[in-house]
Parts: C-alpha cells; structure tokens; sequence
C-alpha cells in the first residue's frame, strides 16, 4: 500500500467534526478523546521533554518571493499534503517542479478579481480574531520559518499562522479561509490534505495538538481540534522522505491523473525530438500500463456511446420542453443565444496585411495519440 493510503486510512479514522469550544475557563469540559486533570487527580502529569523546532528564517522582513525561496530547502506544511499524494489542487509532480527551479510557484493573478490568496491573507487576522474571542484562547503570530529538530529530518519546515499561549492542550492555532468551491470539501469536517499540513506542523514542532478556525464562504465559522498521531506523523515523515529524495536526485515522483499532473508533464518536456522512438517492446510495466490504456480507452467509449444513446432518448421525451424533472433530480435544454463573431477568414483574404499588422502566436502543446498494432 502506498504512503498516502496508509495516511488516508488514519486520518478517516474517525472523521474529524467541529466542536463547541469552551469560553469558561473556570468550568473545565471534557473533550471526546482528551482527559482533565480532575479525572487523575491522584496521578501527576506526564513530563516528556519535547524537542524544539529551529528557527531557519525570520519571516517578519522577507518579501513573497524570497519567503518562496527559503521554501525551496524543504517541504513546507502547505506543501505536506502535496508530497504526499493527497492535495486536490496540486500535484506531486507540479511540487516537484517547483522544488528543483523547473517552475515557478504559481502567484495567483488578480486581475480578474479572483484571489484567494489575498484574501486569506487579509482575512486570517480576523478570523485569528474570532477564534481568540470565542475561545478565551490568547495567541500570537510565529514570525518565522521552523526546522524539524532532528537532523535526518531537517527537509520538514513549518510557517505556523499562530501560536496558542494560553492553553496547556493545545499549541497551535491555523486559520483558513475557505470559498464557494472549497466548501464542499468541508461538508464532513476537515479535508485529508488540511489534517496533513497540521500534523505535518505537529511533527515538526513538537507539538501536541492544534485548533483549525475556518470561515466558510465569508458568514460561517467552525473550530477542530486535531491531536498528534505518531502512526499518521510516521507515514508523513515517510512520504515526504522518499519525495524530498526525487528532490535531491532530480528524479520525478509519481505521477496522478491530475490537471496539475498533466500541465507539468508539458511543462517537464514541452518538446518532442524529431525521429526519435522510445523502445518499451521489452519493458514489461511499460507494456502492462499501455495494454490497460486500450482497455480504459475502449470503456470510454462504450461509456461514451451508451451515454450518447440514453441523453438523446431523454430529448425525445422533452419534445420542446425547456426543463425536466425526475425523482433523482432534472435536466435543461436549452438553446444558446445567437453570437456575431468575425469571420477573419473572409477578412484576411481581403486584406492579407492584416496578419502582419496584428500577429498572434499560440503556442502549441505536445498532443498525446495512441496507435495500437493492427488498428
């Protein structure tokens, strides 16, 4: 089994819900999972020695970018769920890419008005806010970029939101700030790729748990409290050492069926050399995943026919209605609006000028075609 199902199957276990946090300090409530210490009063409380991450950079001075640099040295706890194989948004390759100067770390462009970022970022003090005022938890920001303690682990770096300082359960406080199309993904408590980058933030730090203050489409606020997994901090440490490693050997990992996975693999190799042929008539695993690729392309479509069929039966039944409803739900057909567009056939043809006048070059994609013998 994979890393990142051995981390999946622990997290899953059981899913994490939002809590109602206790804002009386002098009533002490038992969470699920967690003992007060008017439950042992005759035992004394356990003293470990906890180690203490470094400090590998001060943030408070730094810029975008060269706080984007110092993320190069390692794996970040944004980046812990990408390394191991469990973000939705990006995909170990993409990461890879980034970590090795192939690419550059994508900064977000708001000239549509669409920037998660920045808003997160103007939003996180706020929702810091909140969460100290319903909680009577104090905290305060960690200004720095942190290093895993121990040495055969120093690729493990932490950029904490905030520390929490009033409260002897629970250390660490990340705040997020999730929009229209994220929220699905919290419908049934903390995404897999959130409680990765906590425990990864756990591993690193020493930490015993954390909270997660997350504002969901702007109006609604839940709080999660994760607790350290040494099994999930294992798995974590495992994954993220075997891809650092394709970091250091410039060896790409796996790859997904991911759009990131495939906008890198263009990336990666943009161009194809003329005449040349990869010979894989010997490779047994080249010959397994391609046998399979005719096979899932020959599901497709058959997928695709009878998908085909059952769509134009259902028009026939609509005739010309716009909408129709069953019991599992409903569909629309609906004509699109008439478009005037150029005809810059027509147009170049009476003034051929025109295309040196005003050039446009698209630049072309290496295009992905599959001949089987006797096909």
């Amino acid at each position: 089994m994979n890393s990142h199902h051995h981390i999946q199957n622990a997290l899953n276990q059981p899913p994490l819900q939002a809590y109602s946090p206790n804002i009386n300090p002098s009533t002490p409530q038992v969470e699920v999972g967690t003992r007060t210490k008017r439950d042992r009063p005759n035992q004394q409380p356990r003293k470990t020695k906890t180690p203490t991450a470094k400090r590998l950079a001060n943030t408070k001075q730094l810029n975008y970018q060269q706080w984007l640099e110092i993320r190069k040295q390692g794996i970040g706890s944004s980046d812990a769920a990408t390394a191991c194989g469990l973000n939705p948004y990006m995909s170990m390759l993409e990461l890879w890419m980034i970590k090795t100067g192939r690419m550059q770390q994508n900064i977000e462009d708001e000239s549509a008005g669409y920037a998660p970022l920045y808003w997160g970022k103007q939003l996180e003090p706020l929702v810091a806010e909140y969460y100290s005022m319903h909680t009577n938890n104090k905290v305060r920001r960690v200004n720095a970029v942190l290093q895993h303690p121990d040495e055969d682990k120093q690729f493990m770096l932490a950029n904490l939101d905030y520390a929490i300082v009033s409260n002897e359960e629970v250390q660490i406080l990340e705040c997020k700030t999730v929009g229209e199309y994220g929220a699905k993904l919290w419908r049934d408590g903390v995404p897999l790729y959130v409680l990765c980058q906590v425990q990864h933030q756990l591993a690193v730090t020493g930490k015993q748990a954390a909270h997660i203050c997350a504002l969901i489409c702007g109006h609604e606020t839940k709080i999660y409290k994760v607790t350290r997994n040494e099994t999930v901090i294992q798995h974590i440490i495992n994954a993220e050492r075997h891809f650092w490693q394709c970091v250091e050997s410039g060896i790409p990992p796996s790859v997904d069926a991911s759009d990131s996975a495939a906008q890198a693999l263009q990336q990666l190799y943009p161009e194809q050399i003329p005449l040349t042929v990869e010979d894989l008539t010997q490779n047994e695993q080249a010959n397994y995943l391609f046998n399979q690729l005719l096979e899932e392309r020959h599901r497709l479509e058959q997928h695709q026919q009878y998908f085909d069929e059952l769509k134009h039966q259902i028009q026939m039944l609509m005739k010309d209605a716009e909408r129709a409803v069953f019991t599992g739900g409903s569909v629309t057909w609906k004509k699109a609006q008439d478009a005037t567009t150029l005809n810059s056939k027509a147009l170049l043809k009476q003034h051929p000028e025109y295309l040196q006048q005003f050039p446009q070059t698209k630049v072309g994609t290496r295009r992905f075609q599959i001949y089987p013998n006797g096909g």
